[in-house]
């Protein structure tokens, strides 16, 4: 694929606010930081497995996981502090944690706040833009089936869904309604382009929409707002969703029409990477575009994934590239609309 050829440099690119988790998210930055300097992420710290559960439960912090993926992508330090922060432990009793959570962990013990630590890491690694947690408060992530059944913490959803079979109704936060970090919602605001992340549809998206001022800064923001859809179904969460079941999902936890398109992957799947994810009940999702356009939202294609160790992944530079262009082709037809709009004689002045 062509790279993009932007007009102008890094630091005068647009401003753009991502907001996610997991590995989607911290995927989408790789790439954005090749356009622009003007980067806020804004992270879930609904997550509880892992790593990061266990200093939240030994610690009583927020988690530092997604928020330390998100680092280490925009990080512009020495290759040995990026080492250092993508160690993990092999044995012991931190075996599997690594080094960058427990860098993180320790900040926050010094710092009046976990944002505040998020900060300080974040000079440290002298990143590209702003890695912001979309709260300060201490949440959990509840699941409602379809059977009535529900299940409170992040990492139990994933069993609980195998064990009901049915698929996930809602989400929840506890407590409910959240206060977000108010420089998440400036930075919403401030954006000329809004982009939910790739990522867990219920666990590592949404999870943000159901924090206090999100959802109100993003439908009265002006910005261009994206979905980036997953290029596969995700056992445990959106087995057998197509775009449309996103974007459905999506609204139903925030407000119809909170964004205006879904980019979506057309690059085509080796088939003998697609056997792996068949064995697994997971299949590229099905752009269903005439229903995606009866929901308000347009939908654009494009081969923006790649095939890392079988396992198929969106590519960080040529899903940064397509969000850029579509930035700015909607700049393009904003002039060319204001222009319709004025009068010759004041054109000609």
């Amino acid at each position: 694929m062509e790279p993009y050829r932007q007009s102008v440099a890094p630091e005068h690119g647009p401003r753009i606010a991502a907001i996610g988790g997991g590995t989607g998210l911290s995927t989408l930055l790789r790439g954005l930081k090749r356009y622009t300097k003007n980067i806020t992420a804004i992270v879930t710290v609904a997550d509880d497995g892992g790593g990061s559960g266990r200093l939240r439960q030994d610690l009583g912090m927020l988690p530092p996981g997604d928020i330390r993926n998100c680092l280490e992508a925009l990080a512009n330090a020495e290759p040995l502090m990026a080492q250092l922060m993508h160690y993990r432990f092999p044995e012991g009793e931190l075996a599997g944690q690594s080094f960058g959570n427990l860098f993180l962990a320790a900040l926050n013990g010094i710092m009046p706040s976990f944002d505040r630590a998020v900060e300080s890491l974040s000079q440290v690694l002298a990143i590209t833009g702003r890695v912001l947690p979309v709260t300060n408060e201490n949440i959990q992530l509840e699941a409602e089936f379809e059977n009535g059944v529900r299940v409170v913490g992040e990492s139990r959803i994933f069993q609980c869904k195998q064990e009901q079979d049915c698929r996930i109704r809602r989400v929840n936060l506890l407590p409910s309604r959240p206060k977000a970090l108010p420089e998440a919602v400036e930075a919403i605001r401030e954006a000329e382009m809004v982009v939910l992340a790739p990522g867990s549809l219920y666990t590592s998206i949404i999870p943000n929409l159901l924090v206090d001022g999100i959802v109100e800064a993003i439908r009265e923001s002006r910005a261009l707002k994206i979905y980036v859809c997953n290029v596969m179904t995700q056992e445990g969460e959106t087995e057998g969703y197509t775009a449309s079941d996103h974007i459905r999902a999506l609204f139903n936890h925030s407000c119809p029409g909170l964004f205006d398109l879904c980019l979506v992957n057309d690059a085509p799947i080796p088939p003998s990477v697609m056997r792996g994810y068949t064995r697994e009940g997971a299949e590229p999702i099905l752009c269903d575009r005439d229903a995606c356009e009866a929901l308000g939202v347009e939908v654009i294609t494009r081969p923006v994934s790649t095939v890392e160790n079988g396992l198929v992944r969106h590519n960080p530079g040529h899903l940064a590239w397509e969000l850029v262009r579509l930035h700015a082709q909607r700049n393009i037809r904003l002039v060319e609309d204001s222009l319709r709009r004025t009068p010759r004689n004041r054109v000609e002045k």
